[in-house]
């Protein structure tokens, strides 16, 4: 996030004319020109309140970084709060937090004493899973999506933050370090390439025989080309199962269930990813 000095060091209006340029460009298909204009705004302000160093990865004009700028991800959320649940649900046909909760069920696992909801939203995890568990705990990295989260008294606490720097940094008002005994991370990945840093974080945040789960975005293999991850063309990030299933044994994670499900739908398509519930080993 940008401090308020930040911002008045940044010439925001040739910033917006250089984003402008760049989305009319990559419209057009002049994609070296879309590329020196995004260079340019990436210039002006490196903390990328745009998403350029995105765009530029899914032109294939630059390697794909590890994860989506965190100015980026808030500026998305915050212009988005308002009609969040329409645009996702209503028009982009998300259901994964119920598709996770009808297999939590499926499996026979809880009912949950704590749940942390990893970029919570505007609380549709905490609603598939309030039937089943005592304490639920969201966090996001949007102020004005945890305000709409907030007044659907979903949560018993609520934090505006960076999913793995909470993960690593939380905690209570004693010094207390909490743990959770599930955790939750529905369309979280998509925003991440990497996800070394997720799962190590979660693994030292769970109970013993505790349990991860997530989604994730993913394309044909031949698009991935041997690619632990990469930026899809719609600007999200895309992991491959081998790198998924690589990451989870490493951390001491058993996979219990690793399901194909469409995530959403763009320009009227559907979206392939996977549905991983695994279970910290000790």
């Amino acid at each position: 996030m940008r401090s308020e000095q930040d911002m008045t060091d940044i010439d925001e209006d040739a910033l917006a004319e250089a984003y402008k340029k760049g989305l009319e460009l990559e419209k057009s298909g002049d994609l070296d020109g879309a590329e020196a204009e995004y260079r340019k705004a990436l210039a002006l302000d490196p903390s990328d309140p745009g998403g350029v160093s995105i765009r530029l990865a899914a032109m294939g004009r630059e390697a794909a970084p590890e994860r989506m700028p965190e100015a980026y991800v808030a500026t998305l959320f915050d212009q988005h709060a308002d009609v969040f649940d329409d645009i996702l649900v209503d028009q982009l046909g998300y259901c994964v937090p119920i598709l996770l909760r009808e297999k939590v069920r499926e499996l026979g696992l809880g009912p949950f004493d704590r749940l942390l909801d990893l970029g919570c939203g505007t609380g549709l995890t905490g609603i598939s899973f309030s039937d089943c568990t005592n304490h639920m705990t969201g966090v996001d990295l949007s102020e004005q999506i945890v305000e709409v989260a907030y007044d659907r008294e979903v949560y018993e606490d609520l934090y505006v933050g960076e999913a793995v720097s909470f993960l690593e940094e939380f905690e209570e008002e004693d010094g207390s370090t909490p743990l959770w005994d599930f955790i939750a991370a529905t369309d979280v990945f998509p925003y991440l390439g990497a996800i070394e840093p997720m799962v190590t974080a979660a693994a030292a945040r769970l109970e013993p025989r505790g349990f991860f789960a997530f989604s994730t975005e993913t394309l044909p293999e031949d698009v991935l080309s041997g690619r632990d991850y990469m930026v899809g063309r719609k600007q999200r990030f895309a992991q491959s199962e081998s790198y998924l299933r690589r990451v989870l044994g490493a951390e001491g994670f058993a996979i219990l269930s690793l399901d194909p499900i469409t995530v959403r739908l763009e320009d009227g398509e559907p979206v392939p990813g996977h549905m991983i519930i695994a279970r910290k080993l000790s």
